[in-house]
């Protein structure tokens, strides 16, 4: 349920990119000529920045606008989106749902200002990607993957997801959620979030650190959408991760842990 990206972002909009959609299953109709609208506002626990150990708190919106195969907002059937963006579902059935997505970041990714431990090590700015995202769903179940790869220029690199959702519906109004994922990060990518360059170590004081390409988080993720009529709802989220490979080894991270917590309640007009 949650690449993609290893953010707290990221984690929190895979979940989110499942309430605001429509089950493959009730999708008699896979790309409808009218118009269709989600709008809503949530909370949000997050990490400071990929590898800290200090929190962020956080109001986000969420939104989902779409029309036949288009959409503005969070990707359906994506597992880890990158955000929200203008998007094209080229393929839907009963099982199957791909497509693509341009989206970009909502929040700087990391500020060297917001932490005296990332003093030397300069910003990451805001970048634009672009994904392809699959998914296939058989009764309760469904795989997800998508990769995403940096079109800003911004040195963000790729990074891929695969992600296994199982779905439970105790009574009519209620669906939890709950599943592993793993996220695989390029060589650009992991240098630009978790590496330190020989002037980087001369400002920070940190170790040189060369981080390469390899499986950069795994994660758990749980999930709980109440339906209060039919166009009120309720999201809660949660997603456990862990860094792995270099991205656990780097001076830069302080903890391996990556929790991130999220309520949302969304409105379809």
């Amino acid at each position: 349920m949650i690449t993609i990206r290893t953010s707290w972002l990221t984690l929190m909009l895979a979940g989110l990119s499942a309430v605001l959609t429509t089950p493959l299953a009730a999708a008699d109709e896979p790309f409808p000529d009218r118009w269709q609208f989600t709008a809503g506002l949530g909370a949000a626990d997050v990490p400071l920045y990929p590898g800290s150990d200090r929190r962020r708190y956080l109001a986000l919106p969420a939104f989902s606008i779409s029309y036949g195969r288009f959409f503005l907002g969070n990707a359906p059937g994506a597992s880890s989106a990158p955000g929200a963006g203008l998007g094209v579902n080229a393929y839907q059935d009963s099982h199957w749902r791909l497509g693509a997505l341009v989206s970009g970041d909502f929040i700087t990714p990391r500020k060297a200002a917001n932490d005296p431990h990332l003093h030397g090590l300069g910003d990451i700015n805001s970048t634009a990607r672009a994904t392809l995202f699959a998914s296939y769903t058989l009764d309760w179940a469904t795989l997800r993957t998508n990769v995403s790869t940096d079109i800003g220029g911004h040195g963000e690199g790729t990074l891929a997801g695969l992600d296994l959702e199982g779905r439970y519906r105790p009574i009519e109004r209620l669906t939890l959620s709950a599943g592993p994922g793993m996220t695989w990060a390029s060589g650009p990518y992991m240098r630009t979030f978790f590496g330190v360059d020989a002037a980087q170590s001369a400002a920070s004081g940190l170790p040189q650190f060369q981080a390469t390409s390899g499986l950069d988080a795994v994660h758990f993720s749980l999930g709980a959408d109440y339906r209060l009529t039919t166009a009120w709802n309720l999201m809660a989220h949660a997603s456990l991760a862990r860094l792995r490979g270099d991205a656990a080894d780097s001076p830069i991270t302080e903890t391996r842990s990556q929790n991130s917590y999220a309520l949302f309640a969304t409105y379809r007009f």
